[in-house]
């Protein structure tokens, strides 16, 4: 164990680099450099959750329909709901992000950057080369723990201006999602009709995101907030720190400035309003699994070829960058509550109309288009309601409560799963996801509508 002197001369050391990362001018042109690496992994982390999605078909078809899985050979809608089950035990992976996660109040922001982006690029290239379903699990299993780690969102947050925040937030994801046109391109070119080279379209964002990593490590710097925040924090004696910490115990408040995912679970739990946040983001989340998994395959057993699959997939991003673009003005200028209330309307209607499409053989760029606006919005709803639950605690515990909000969250996906991979089995698949989103959008839009207070304006210094 590390003697008090050890530690002292420990946190000294890092003390002086804090202090140093202080002195140094960082100006205009480091935020815009700073812009430009957040906007390319947002692009690698928009593919990396969405390659799989869009490929479900392709890859569901191989190992499952066309050769036997453990001897055993399935009908589509069999094979689709066993990889589901399989896929939620990769998700047991998430129960340790928030653990990872919350590294960042510890080791700093910069260091949990450069890893998460190479962890992206590594799962997309072990896909790449699968040459099994199990290798493509343990693909699927990396990107899974590692894509939506949310860095680049406690960045932008930390590092924009507060009464511009939610508009440079919008802009950055709304460039990342746009970025998502990559994945129709790559089908487009690699793909054609010939479903069974689904494999190739991996490889470009692994490169990307390999490229990506190495500009992280050069160029990104720790966030001011952070910094100073940390620098202020080491900067006063040890012993006072300790009996301080002390104290605090006796009171039964330390969970307040401790990092740690346990006590972001405790603290989110020890206030009325990010409890009610929370507990709305969980029946929220139980329809992200019908929302985002299964649209491709929606219209793939609607009858839909595949080229007329990659149509549609153009407009999503093209919609969804645009209602997200338009989501941070309205963030900025009515709420946070009313965008979250307002997508979460426009997601139901998206979601109607597409499944009304792909079953009456609209045009497949109309079909995408509702595509794009239902999953759009429920993404703007999902993404601002994590906007404010950082929005609403100190920074000491920040980033730790985002590891917290993403293991609590676990339990609405779980849930929504379970149901909806059931559903599929019975009745066709459209139908199963439409019978588990609209209640659970709806009630938890609701919820939230009543219950949680707004956010808009808060300055992230002084929340305490």
């Amino acid at each position: 164990m590390k003697t008090t002197e050890k530690i002292i001369k420990s946190e000294q050391s890092k003390l002086a680099k804090l202090k140093k990362m202080q002195s140094r001018n960082s100006g205009g042109k480091y935020f815009f450099v700073l812009l430009m690496l957040i906007a390319i992994v947002n692009i690698l982390d928009e593919v990396t959750s969405n390659l799989t999605v869009t490929v479900q078909s392709s890859f569901i078809t191989e190992f499952f329909v066309n050769n036997p899985f453990m001897g055993k050979f399935y009908t589509y809608e069999d094979g689709l709901a066993l990889h589901s089950g399989i896929g939620v035990f990769t998700y047991v992976l998430g129960i340790f992000t928030p653990f990872y996660k919350a590294l960042a109040d510890k080791w700093g922001r910069k260091p949990l950057f450069a890893i998460s982006t190479v962890g992206m690029a590594l799962g997309l290239l072990i896909i790449h080369l699968s040459t099994s379903y199990i290798m493509f699990l343990v693909g699927f299993a990396v990107i899974s723990f590692f894509m939506g780690h949310d860095i680049q969102i406690i960045y932008i947050l930390e590092e924009a201006p507060d009464r511009h925040r939610a508009k440079i937030y919008s802009l950055l994801k709304s460039f990342g999602i746009l970025g998502v046109i990559l994945i129709p391109t790559l089908r487009d070119i690699l793909m054609g009709d010939d479903a069974t080279k689904w494999r190739d379209i991996f490889l470009v964002p692994a490169l990307i995101g390999f490229a990506a990593t190495a500009l992280v490590v050069l160029f990104a710097k720790d966030t001011k907030v952070f910094i100073n925040e940390r620098a202020e924090y080491l900067s006063r004696p040890y012993e006072e720190r300790q009996r301080e910490k002390e104290l605090k115990k006796q009171q039964k408040q330390a969970q307040r400035n401790q990092a740690g995912v346990f006590n972001g679970v405790k603290y989110i739990f020890a206030n009325k309003d990010t409890k009610m946040l929370i507990i709305s983001h969980i029946i929220f989340d139980s329809a992200m699994p019908a929302i985002a998994l299964y649209f491709e395959s929606s219209m793939h057993r609607a009858g839909m070829s595949t080229s007329d699959i990659t149509k549609a997939l153009f407009m999503v991003p093209v919609i969804y960058a645009a209602i997200t673009f338009l989501s941070g003005f309205i963030a900025d200028k009515a709420g946070r509550k009313v965008t979250v209330t307002l997508f979460s309307a426009i997601c139901v209607a998206g979601y109607t109309l597409f499944v009304a499409g792909i079953l009456l053989g609209w045009n497949p760029y109309l079909v995408g288009s509702f595509a794009g606006l239902y999953q759009g919005s429920y993404w703007i709803g999902r993404d601002y309601m994590n906007v404010m639950m950082t929005e609403k605690v100190p920074t000491d515990i920040r980033a730790s409560v985002v590891g917290a909000e993403g293991l609590l969250v676990i339990i609405g996906l779980a849930l929504g799963y379970g149901i909806t991979i059931l559903g599929m089995t019975v009745m066709p698949i459209w139908w199963a996801c439409l019978a588990v989103s609209i209640p659970a959008v709806g009630i938890a839009a609701i919820m939230f509508a009543l219950r949680v207070k707004e956010t808009k304006g808060v300055n992230l210094d002084t929340i305490e």
